[in-house]
């Protein structure tokens, strides 16, 4: 059993390194360590179409071609004028309004990536022509975007419950009610990063409060875009739809919004926000079905009861377990994409938070924060590049002046880590 899983783990490892695709990382790590085995090669086609072939991975794909068609059908521009309306006049307004759209947006589409290239081509161009500098853009817009990972279109929330199948009954509206309050307490995070720096630059106060009126409009403006939020949430609420019916009629109703009301929505665009859903479609598939596989071997030679047993040789306070599980979901984070961190380490980790008394859904969204500021820190840093190549700057420039922004979700993370009612207390509530 050692023999294989140093295979399987060096293999991984190496081809990491190599710069070889995640997927493809993991579908060869766990060939290698089948062949070591003896067992038929086979089995890893078995476990990787087995892994597939559930019916609740429907709502991938609609969630994710709803934000693409959301992200192409000019939904970013009334977020904009709505988030500006509302905090445009204070110092820093900008940076501000960039928090506030940005958080809106990501409820809308639910994904991060999607959030930094929507947003960020709006608004990170508009700070630099007010005079704000391009790391503080670039950092509002990135740190801002990463509250979409648990927002309730997320379409990591549907593979996080998932990966946990097989260790403990999360559901989606569980998860999605419990991410609300965290996604709250991300933004007052983000917003008293953006204000404190605004200050600590001197950036000017730009204009005058336009006045309720104004704010009312562009609310009403925006109005149509943010429904998607409500019909999923009051859909699965009532009992009119399950999660994945709902992810469904999220992509008919971003279609409405955007043919129909906003008229924004050229068919070149939806041509390619289609061919963008099936690529990512196909990516996180491959991804789960692989993973099934890597997961089998995981369960296999131990690998979770190894973990919890070397992290319980260093100590048994649940705090110290509960910060070395986010050392290490922050460093595997800033490796591997975001879907590829939630398939290989829920089954690694979860069993051990709920060793030490962590509810299964607070985890979930410890592990989502984590995971999103990956997106967000080199190497892989998906989120973090977009910015940059949107601001005109370098990663390095950012990363000189990314410790309030860091310091601010790092806060956040540890308050939902270690206060479980942030997370909790909403999904308890509507029990």
């Amino acid at each position: 059993m050692n023999m294989e899983l140093t295979v399987l783990a060096l293999s991984f490892t190496l081809l990491l390194i190599l710069g070889v695709p995640v997927a493809f990382a993991i579908g060869l790590s766990s060939v290698a360590t089948i062949v070591v085995a003896g067992l038929p090669v086979a089995m890893v086609f078995q476990k990787m179409v087995g892994g597939m072939q559930v019916f609740s991975f429907l709502a991938i794909p609609f969630f994710v071609f709803a934000g693409e068609l959301m992200l192409y059908g000019g939904i970013a521009d009334r977020i904009v004028r709505f988030a500006n309306s509302l905090v445009g006049h204070v110092r820093g307004g900008l940076g501000m309004s960039n928090v506030i759209g940005c958080t809106i947006f990501g409820g809308v589409a639910g994904s991060p990536l999607a959030d930094v290239s929507a947003m960020g081509s709006v608004m990170i161009p508009l700070m630099k022509k007010e005079g704000y500098d391009a790391d503080y853009a670039v950092n509002v817009t990135t740190h801002a975007a990463l509250v979409g990972a648990i927002m309730p279109t997320s379409h990591n929330m549907i593979i996080f419950t998932l990966a946990a199948s097989g260790l403990a009954s999360v559901s989606v509206l569980g998860l999605i009610l419990a991410g609300l309050v965290p996604a709250i307490i991300l933004t007052l995070c983000n917003l008293g990063a953006a204000y404190w720096v605004a200050v600590r630059r001197g950036y000017p106060i730009h204009g005058n409060f336009p006045g309720w009126l104004e704010v009312i409009k562009s609310f009403g403006a925006a109005l149509p875009g943010l429904f998607v939020v409500v019909i999923i949430l009051g859909g699965i609420l009532s009992g009119a739809f399950t999660a994945t019916e709902s992810a469904s009629i999220a992509v008919a109703w971003a279609l409405f919004v955007t043919v129909i009301v906003y008229r924004t929505l050229t068919f070149q665009n939806f041509l390619k926000a289609c061919a963008k859903a099936c690529k990512t479609t196909g990516v996180v598939l491959l991804l789960i079905g692989i993973s099934n596989a890597f997961g089998y071997f995981m369960a296999l030679y131990e690998v979770p009861q190894m973990t919890g047993a070397l992290m319980q040789k260093i100590s048994n306070e649940p705090w110290v377990i509960f910060l070395m599980i986010n050392i290490l979901l922050f460093i595997l984070g800033t490796f591997l994409d975001m879907a590829a961190t939630i398939l290989i380490c829920t089954p690694i980790f979860m069993p051990i938070a709920m060793h030490f008394g962590m509810d299964p859904m607070q985890f979930g969204i410890m592990l989502l924060i984590n995971c999103a500021l990956g997106l967000n820190t080199p190497p892989v840093g998906s989120v973090q590049f977009v910015g940059c190549a949107i601001g005109g700057i370098s990663v390095g420039q950012v990363m000189r002046t990314i410790g309030p922004f860091y310091g601010a979700l790092t806060l956040a993370m540890l308050l939902v880590t270690y206060v479980p009612q942030f997370t909790l207390w909403l999904p308890n509530l509507l029990k």
